[in-house]
């Protein structure tokens, strides 16, 4: 059998890592904000989730996706930047961030 060479094609990372911001201990009494990237059926899950987290997390808000806009497409990097001073406009404690299968 020949030789062959190969090449990891995923390459170096061009992004430095950044650790993971501090978790609550507990989501009861948060206010939670939705992001999505309007790819994948976000619009059926996070209904869903909020449901959920509602009967698990009393006292637990949600501020809708569409409050951000969307994390993916033409606004994008508007859309990014504007973020964290939304998230403190909006009182959000946590945020659970929906992406495109």
């Amino acid at each position: 059998m020949p030789e062959r060479n190969a090449l990891w094609p995923g390459g170096a990372s061009a992004v430095p890592a950044v650790p993971a911001a501090a978790r609550p201990g507990t989501l009861e009494g948060k206010r939670i904000g939705f992001l999505w990237d309007a790819m994948f059926r976000g619009d059926e899950i996070f209904p869903l989730l909020e449901t959920e987290l509602k009967a698990r997390f009393p006292g637990t808000t949600f501020v809708g996706y569409d409050a951000f806009g969307s994390t993916f497409g033409r606004d994008e990097h508007a859309v990014l930047a504007a973020l964290p001073e939304r998230l403190a406009e909006l009182g959000v404690d946590a945020v659970v961030s929906g992406i495109g299968a």
